[in-house]
């Protein structure tokens, strides 16, 4: 099972979203779709779905929060034909960040804003074979820029299955700060992410729109969890976190998705007023209110 999940806050369009963008990948569906009501966001779509082999999750709950490139999908590309196809379709209604063209790292890439908010960059590169076509990709701007290094290595020291594998330093002609991430890889309990980071003037940096859930089996591993990530005390709330660099996180008991699953509305609406009423998610009140 896939530990970590990307999760993306929509106002009212995560399911079109969802479906969108199953539609472009292969080894893509639409899992679960379930409404949760009576939340300070009024009725609330919740959205599971898969896009090639990655599983992530979709809210539709108001305004509060929008998407931007802090974090971005970037996806790779087998043939030329692929990824100008799927360029077409995402920048229908969006925008380019950076012109979809032939750079000196691939033969096509491209970095966009969809219609819906959020970042893709993509990528082809002649023989270059694609393990995990969609990669979370972070990139650390403003207060965070500088602190990127130190981000990864804090992360890959908290999950079991992680490592470091590239790190790649602004040279000095490179236009940015010497010595920051141009770009980087590392795995999280076995899933692969990127990131770089910025001194430029950007007016964007993490938030809540874009937050990685984690999966926990127990109660030990959600406190575990929550004890090594949460540094915001004011952003705590519903089983989300927030990090001393800004990113969000969840924090989840696996036993959610069974519950959240049910076509027992009741059971649903329970366990829905239980957990806005929580900060860090208790697995035990949660099973009590399902069961009622």
């Amino acid at each position: 099972m896939q530990k970590i999940i990307p999760h993306l806050w929509f106002d009212t369009e995560a399911k079109q979203a969802a479906v969108f963008y199953t539609t472009l990948f292969k080894n893509s569906k639409i899992g679960n779709v379930t409404t949760i009501t009576d939340t300070p966001s009024g009725n609330c779509d919740i959205v599971s779905f898969t896009l090639s082999n990655l599983d992530c999750m979709a809210i539709s709950a108001g305004p509060h929060f929008k998407l931007n490139p802090a974090i971005s999908f970037f996806a790779q590309f087998e043939s030329e034909a692929e990824i100008q196809t799927v360029w077409n379709a995402l920048i229908g209604g969006g925008k380019a960040l950076m012109p979809y063209d032939t750079y000196p790292w691939a033969q096509k890439y491209g970095w966009l804003e969809d219609k819906y908010g959020l970042s893709w960059q993509l990528s082809y590169k002649e023989n270059t074979p694609v393990e995990q076509q969609i990669t979370p990709f972070l990139m650390f701007t403003k207060d965070q820029a500088g602190k990127a290094k130190e981000a990864l290595e804090t992360y890959t020291t908290i999950f079991p299955e992680s490592t470091i594998e590239a790190i790649v330093p602004y040279a000095k002609e490179d236009g940015d700060k010497e010595g920051f991430i141009k770009h980087s890889r590392f795995t999280l309990s076995g899933q692969q992410f990127m990131a770089m980071e910025s001194s430029l003037q950007h007016e964007f940096s993490f938030n809540e729109a874009f937050s990685i859930i984690v999966r926990c089996e127990t109660q030990q591993e959600i406190d575990y969890y929550w004890e090594k990530l949460s540094a915001v005390a004011e952003a705590e709330q519903c089983g989300w976190l927030k990090d001393k660099y800004g990113v969000s996180w969840q924090i989840v008991p696996t036993i959610m998705n069974e519950m959240m699953a049910s076509q027992d509305k009741e059971k649903i609406a329970r366990v829905t007023q239980a957990f806005l009423s929580m900060k860090k998610f208790d697995i035990a009140k949660l099973q009590e209110a399902y069961q009622g």
